[in-house]
């Protein structure tokens, strides 16, 4: 099991290794529009475990530019232990 802590309110969700990170996001607040890596509404800021997660995408690629700190949660998997985002 993986586990996402969503900051600064400290919710957490364990989810099954690879899981999509939309639902649990949703479930804590975070907004989703499009859910295809266009609209941007679904960017979070990865505060610890960028290696747990999928890797970036073409469309987080054209979004964000160059990988960084930030992420499109619609176009993340966790695939293994802990990630600490903020929204």
């Amino acid at each position: 099991m993986a586990k996402i802590i969503f900051e600064p309110y400290g919710d957490e969700r364990e989810v099954a290794d690879g899981s999509s990170l939309v639902e649990p996001c949703e479930e804590c607040g975070v907004p989703f529009a499009c859910t295809e890596g266009v609209c941007g509404t679904c960017v979070i800021e990865v505060l610890e475990g960028m290696e747990n997660l999928s890797e970036f995408t073409q469309e987080e690629r054209d979004f964000l530019g160059d990988p960084g700190k930030e992420r499109l949660a619609c176009q993340c998997k966790i695939q293994q232990g802990l990630i600490k985002i903020k929204f």
